[in-house]
């Protein structure tokens, strides 16, 4: 009987962004490391100043055939995700950020222990992105997803609350921002359908979570080809305050003020007093266009992405 020889350990290539977290990447980095070179697999580790930049060292990890390990929180994976996936590679996560609110859809083991396994052992399985592009481009891959208005307020906040223990971030951002919001009116035409709303935000969403555990989107699946799309219409600021706490179970889907759509294609505009921010995953990603202008376009490209998970 011929023998099955054994499969080869996997190869890695941590990417870490040593400012995520407040510093907690590189920490987490090196247990997870030690366990996969005792296992006997190659750890690459490489440390960036950002995110941003690193289309090189994804393309020749990828050409190695090693496994690309996003270390560091949601920006930093969602900045890796389309790079790996453009590449033909397979992405792996290490939470190590302030939200990680992906890695949490995903159900990733959070201690050293569970993650060697998971990156030793775990399958690959395929996940959906999404396409953020503003008037005029360019397409920009995003993870978890887009969200205007009140909640990119509220990221703002966060890059600004260092200051505080990181457990407290997200709430005071969230509640500071609720405390000085704007409504603004957004014009949204979902799979060619069009709606207009008085809100204080809108989320495009591929992941249920975001701000760090709060279940906004909890119907959302990462591999059912669909966007669901999130409206919180206006109301006063004490009303969005009580209702803050019912986000984190999803319980606030079942609000008069708040509808869920789902599609493929999102075309979005808004006005408001002041230009109405955009964010992706925890990033900037610029302001809405206004209503006279062209829309800015969410599209979800199914299965873009190989991860293990």
């Amino acid at each position: 009987m011929t023998a099955v020889p054994e499969r080869a350990p996997r190869a890695f290539t941590f990417l870490v962004n040593p400012a995520s977290g407040g510093g907690a990447a590189p920490e987490a980095v090196v247990p997870v490391a030690r366990l996969l070179r005792e296992a006997g697999a190659v750890v690459d580790v490489t440390y960036s100043p950002g995110p941003r930049a690193m289309g090189s060292i994804v393309d020749a990890a990828v050409g190695r055939g090693d496994v690309v390990v996003s270390v560091g929180g949601d920006g930093m994976l969602s900045s890796l995700a389309g790079t790996v996936s453009a590449a033909g590679g397979t992405l792996a996560v290490l939470p190590a950020g302030r939200g990680n609110d992906f890695a949490r859809m995903l159900g990733l083991p959070e201690d050293p222990e569970g993650q060697a396994g998971l990156l030793l052992e775990g399958a690959v399985r395929r996940v959906d992105l999404l396409a953020w592009t503003p008037p005029g481009g360019p397409e920009r891959l995003v993870a978890g997803s887009v969200y205007s208005g009140v909640d990119a307020r509220a990221s703002e906040i966060v890059d600004r609350a260092q200051w505080l223990p990181r457990k407290l971030q997200y709430p005071y951002a969230a509640v500071r921002s609720l405390a000085t919001y704007q409504p603004g009116r957004y014009r949204l035409c979902v799979d060619g359908e069009e709606r207009e709303y008085a809100a204080a935000t809108v989320v495009v969403a591929n992941s249920a979570y975001y701000g760090k555990g709060m279940k906004i989107a909890p119907a959302a699946s990462v591999s059912d080809g669909l966007l669901d799309v999130v409206v919180i219409e206006a109301a006063s600021k004490a009303e969005l305050m009580r209702s803050l706490p019912t986000v984190y179970d999803g319980a606030h889907v079942d609000r008069p003020e708040v509808t869920v759509l789902t599609g493929r294609r999102v075309e979005i505009r808004g006005r408001a007093r002041t230009p109405i921010p955009v964010g992706g995953d925890g990033e900037p990603l610029g302001h809405l266009p206004g209503l006279a202008d062209d829309p800015a376009v969410v599209e979800i490209r199914p299965g873009a992405l190989a991860i293990l998970a």
